[in-house]
């Protein structure tokens, strides 16, 4: 391996979680390109971050940058119907580390990492990069297949470098140019959603600058505040969508207009975007790292958007990787594949107690329980751990996990879940 001044790292993915990425590694001395499709939706999802991610933008350096575009987001609120309305300050995660996150528009937060990494002294290329395959299809423990930039990428990233990259990191989201290149076996979640997504105006909201979660008749809905607009996404079986009309925008604003749970302030709303959709929410990756490549961000798995972790999950595994490269050794690759594998495992499981309806039931069954008398230092106790798992926090703490995994499945005996199950 070549030393840090000499180290060549081609980023394949110029979003956050790339960016990030490259501005680690030059600000180590190494050389980076970094493949920056400018092409790119009107608006994507990720808009809402959960407060682990600011510890990211302090050692990006631009939490100020971020905070003076951004809507300041102090909790989240979580509708079902008109059975319960949930509300979290993230003021009440005791001990810890940030109690306070921001909803950002996405071009813009995108633009201020980027601009980081350019001024650590990424190469930007602002073009899409050719991935080719050298050797047999990975899986999850055959050979050892290579992959390489290719053609005009390949000279472009040899110019600016200084040589052959000694690492090609896919960055580039759920299109997984690398993993579908070389094969990489997966394993999907139990949902099988779309999304439709847009920007609004004229929507109320519970509390100002909480990212809003709504439980639908059928499937659920985000509402995120930004600056003069709120963010509104419905994330539903794709074959129930098909009923509402053949287009996104017909079934977003057929959708909208009506479901029953958006009766109440759909009427007084108005789309100021474009509908787009996404779709295959639950991939993670079983392999993320290999001979000179790595898997990061979405291009290693997407759990749900249901808890704003995808660019926590992201930004954290960046830190890491580059840590990992640095460090040179196979071991330390192969303890941040075990990482991020960990993070999307977590992850799911919580958002699968979402869906099944366990978790608000559990957070239903505490309200009623902490009143009584004695249960002060019980709920002390679980208020210092569960509430930081869901700002990001925690899901690195097998106890404070296995605590939520113990209530989730002993503390709501005698409740049934399924009157907040998400269908």
């Amino acid at each position: 391996m070549s030393s840090t001044s000499q180290l060549r790292v081609a980023i394949v993915g110029g979003g956050p979680v790339g960016a990030s990425l490259g501005a680690y590694l030059c600000r180590a001395g190494a050389r980076v390109a970094v493949f920056h499709n400018p092409k790119r939706p009107p608006i994507l999802v990720g808009e809402s971050l959960v407060p682990a991610v600011i510890p990211f933008l302090r050692r990006l350096q631009i939490e100020e940058e971020v905070a003076a575009y951004a809507t300041h987001k102090p909790g989240a609120s979580f509708t079902f119907g008109d059975i319960t309305t949930q509300s979290f300050c993230f003021a009440e995660a005791l001990g810890a580390e940030v109690q306070y996150s921001y909803n950002v528009p996405r071009d813009r937060f995108d633009a201020s990492i980027l601009e980081a990494a350019r001024a650590a002294g990424a190469h930007i290329i602002e073009e899409r990069a050719s991935i080719i395959t050298e050797g047999e299809p990975v899986g999850l423990a055959g050979p050892e297949g290579r992959i390489a930039l290719g053609g005009a990428s390949a000279e472009r990233a040899a110019e600016v470098l200084g040589g052959t990259p000694d690492w090609v990191i896919d960055a580039g989201g759920r299109a997984r140019i690398v993993a579908r290149a070389l094969d990489l076996d997966f394993v999907e979640g139990p949902r099988k959603d779309a999304a439709l997504h847009a920007h609004l105006e004229g929507v109320p909201l519970l509390i100002d600058g909480n990212v809003h979660t709504d439980r639908l008749t059928r499937g659920w809905c985000w509402r995120i505040p930004l600056p003069g607009r709120v963010s509104v996404g419905f994330v539903v079986n794709d074959g129930y969508l098909a009923e509402f009309g053949a287009t996104p925008e017909t079934q977003y604003d057929a959708f909208l207009s009506r479901e029953p749970a958006l009766s109440q302030w759909s009427a007084g709303a108005r789309r100021i975007s474009p509908v787009v959709r996404y779709n295959n929410y639950q991939l993670r990756s079983l392999r993320g790292v290999g001979p000179g490549w790595a898997l990061v961000g979405d291009a290693f798995g997407f759990v749900d958007p249901v808890f704003s972790s995808g660019l926590l999950i992201g930004m954290s595994a960046a830190a890491r990787l580059a840590d990992a490269i640095l460090a040179g050794s196979a071991s330390a690759m192969r303890n941040y594949e075990h990482y991020v594998i960990d993070q999307l495992t977590v992850w799911q499981r919580l958002v699968d107690y979402y869906y099944d309806g366990r978790l608000f039931t559990l957070f239903e069954v505490g309200d009623a329980v902490r009143k009584r008398r004695g249960w002060q230092l019980v709920d002390r106790h679980l208020q210092r751990h569960l509430p930081r798992i869901f700002t990001g926090e925690a899901t690195r703490s097998r106890y404070s996990v296995g605590l939520l995994d113990f209530m989730v499945k002993y503390a709501i005996v005698g409740h049934d879940p399924a009157k907040l199950e998400v269908h």
